[in-house]
């Protein structure tokens, strides 16, 4: 069978709100039907999204908000944090570090994502794919981020460059069910798609970022991404810069040329500070 560079799909996008109304998102409030409670609408659009197999380097971190690679991890479990953070973090800091040049990475957190029909996708420790277009962070987010994770070092740190990169890669098997697809930075107009979304946590609130649609938005993925592959997904750069990119929108989506039969989708995704001299 032959496959198709891109495939037509749709997309959760963000729906402005009227007025001056804060979006919000919060994880100590449910509703009656067991969702976290939000006032976020949403609306679906159709997209085109193209496969970047065979053509992995012509996006970077900075042309475009990510960047592929291949490299397969040494942790191989991903079912126990304790392990993941003792084994699968320090590898994984190299690795960011070797690939993008940096003097010093702070993992923060990560998240294991498996696509079970039987999870509600509020557990934290095994949520479902995020199936909406979304930033992780804004610019005021990651830098209290910075604040938040290395205190003693924030105010020389932020003197300097600094990003939030998220490093992605699939487990168990290749990610052919509800893969990731990436929004091209250089289709985004920075100013007018954007929402910030506050996220209300018991002892903390961050912000991340709700993308509005746009039809000029440039949308790709890896097909068939193996768990010895990757991405980097740009959150947030300190850099001012009109010709670097400073963040990726991205997604969860329902690939129409997914094989019958691919098993559900099991990934890792960690988020980290990255500085540099």
């Amino acid at each position: 069978m032959t496959i198709s560079t891109t495939v037509t799909t749709s997309l959760s996008y963000v729906v402005p709100p009227e007025g001056d109304t804060k979006l919000y998102f919060s994880s100590t409030e449910v509703t009656a039907t067991g969702d976290y409670k939000s006032n976020i609408t949403r609306r679906s659009e159709t997209v085109q999204v193209e496969n970047l197999r065979g053509k992995e380097d012509s996006v970077t971190l900075d042309t475009a908000g990510f960047q592929y690679f291949k490299r397969a991890p040494k942790h191989k479990d991903f079912t126990d944090d304790a392990a993941i953070e003792k084994e699968y973090y320090p590898e994984s800091i190299e690795l960011y570090k070797e690939l993008t040049g940096a003097s010093k990475v702070v993992i923060f957190d990560h998240t294991v994502r498996r696509n079970n029909p039987e999870n509600s996708g509020n557990d934290p420790k095994n949520r479902k794919p995020a199936a909406q277009v979304h930033v992780d962070q804004t610019k005021k987010a990651a830098v209290a981020r910075v604040h938040r994770h290395v205190p003693e070092e924030a105010e020389s740190l932020l003197k300097k460059r600094f990003q939030i990169v998220n490093l992605w890669r699939p487990i168990k098997h290749a990610a052919y069910d509800v893969p990731l697809a990436l929004c091209d930075y250089r289709s985004v107009d920075t100013k007018n798609d954007t929402l910030p979304v506050a996220l209300i946590y018991p002892n903390y609130e961050g912000e991340t970022m709700g993308i509005k649609y746009n039809p000029n938005h440039k949308w790709k993925y890896l097909r068939g991404m193996t768990p010895e592959e990757g991405v980097l997904i740009k959150c947030s750069d300190s850099i001012e810069d009109e010709n670097t990119a400073i963040f990726t929108p991205h997604t969860a989506f329902i690939d129409p040329s997914t094989p019958e039969g691919s098993p559900p989708r099991e990934s890792i995704e960690l988020r980290a500070l990255v500085f540099y001299d």
